[in-house]
C-alpha cells in the first residue's frame, strides 16, 4: 500500500520515498519474523494463550533479554521512529511518500502508522511481556510502550 500511495500520487518524490519506505520495511520485517519464530518454536505451538501460560512465573523479557531489545528496536524502526525515520528524508523538503496527499488521504495514511504502532506494541507485551489480554497489567503494559514508541 506504500508503493501503491507513492506511485499513485503522481510525483517523483513520491515515489523515491515510498521505495525508502518498503526498502526500510522489507529490512527489518525480517528480523522481527525470525525473533517471531524463535519464540514460536519455545512455545511449540502459534496459539497466543500459550505466551500467558508460559510467562506466568517468568517473562520471555528477563529470560530472552537481548532478543527482546532486538524486537524492540526493529519494531521502532518498521514503525518509522525517530532514529529511524528514514522515509521522511531530512535533505528534503517533502515527507516520504504522502507529499501529494491532503485532508483526508493523508489523515488515512496517518492513522494507518499509528495503527501499525498499536499493532506492533501489543505483540510485544504478549510476546515479552506476558499478561492474559483481559487483566488490568496488560492495558497497563500496553501504555508503557506506547509511551515508549510515541
Amino acid at each position: 500500500m506504500v508503493m501503491m500511495a507513492g506511485w499513485s500520487s503522481n510525483s517523483v518524490y513520491a515515489l523515491l520515498g515510498s521505495l525508502r519506505a518498503i526498502a526500510q520495511t522489507i529490512s527489518y520485517e525480517v528480523a522481527l519474523v525470525l525473533i517471531l519464530l524463535s519464540v514460536l518454536f519455545l512455545l511449540g505451538g502459534f496459539n497466543l494463550c500459550y505466551f500467558d501460560i508460559y510467562q506466568g512465573n517468568l517473562w520471555f523479557i528477563i529470560l530472552f533479554f537481548p532478543i527482546g531489545c532486538i524486537w524492540l528496536i526493529s519494531s521502532l524502526a518498521e514503525t518509522n521512529r525517530t532514529p529511524f525515520d528514514f522515509a521522511e528524508g531530512e535533505s528534503e523538503l517533502v515527507s516520504g511518500f504522502n507529499v501529494e496527499y491532503g485532508a483526508g488521504g493523508f489523515a488515512l495514511i496517518f492513522l494507518a502508522e499509528y495503527a501499525r504502532i498499536l499493532f506492533i506494541r501489543i505483540l510485544f507485551v504478549l510476546l515479552f511481556l506476558g499478561s492474559g489480554v483481559r487483566s488490568f497489567s496488560f492495558f497497563l503494559k500496553l501504555n508503557f510502550i506506547a509511551f515508549m514508541f510515541i
